[in-house]
């Protein structure tokens, strides 16, 4: 593995990026592509640093901002905190089934990550009023 990413780094992305994903991400750090790997990891992991913990964004409403995006088979969850414990079981965001009003709530982390949602590396934080939740 790249030495820039190091150990305390890869266990704070098991937590938010599933096994599979992240196996692949890693193993691409080795390839010609491996730069683009290295900052993406880079990215996620300090964006999920510097999030919001639970109830740091009570009260924002439809401006809180959507710091993580996760899909799967038509459904997108939209995390705006993460769990304030360090297991990080849950988050708060919103969840978007299909042929479904989204809904906001608390969102099981581990259930999205063993049901093998992937995490969308292409996801620029914003608004949930910008998307129109």
């Amino acid at each position: 593995m790249n030495t820039r990413i190091t150990k305390e780094i890869k266990e704070t992305l098991k937590k938010f990026i599933g096994s599979a994903q992240l196996s692949v991400m890693l193993q691409n750090t080795k390839g010609e592509e491996g730069e683009f790997f290295i900052t993406k990891l880079l990215e996620v992991y300090s964006l999920v640093a510097s999030m919001p913990k639970t109830y740091e964004t009570d009260g924002q409403g439809k401006k809180a901002v959507v710091q993580l995006h996760y899909f799967l088979g038509g459904w997108d969850w939209y995390i705006t905190e993460k769990d304030k414990e360090a297991e990080q079981h849950q988050a708060f965001g919103w969840a978007s089934p299909p042929d479904y009003e989204p809904e906001a709530g608390y969102i099981s982390i581990v259930e999205l990550l063993t049901n093998h949602a992937e995490l969308d590396l292409y996801w620029k934080p914003k608004t949930i009023e910008e998307l129109g939740l």
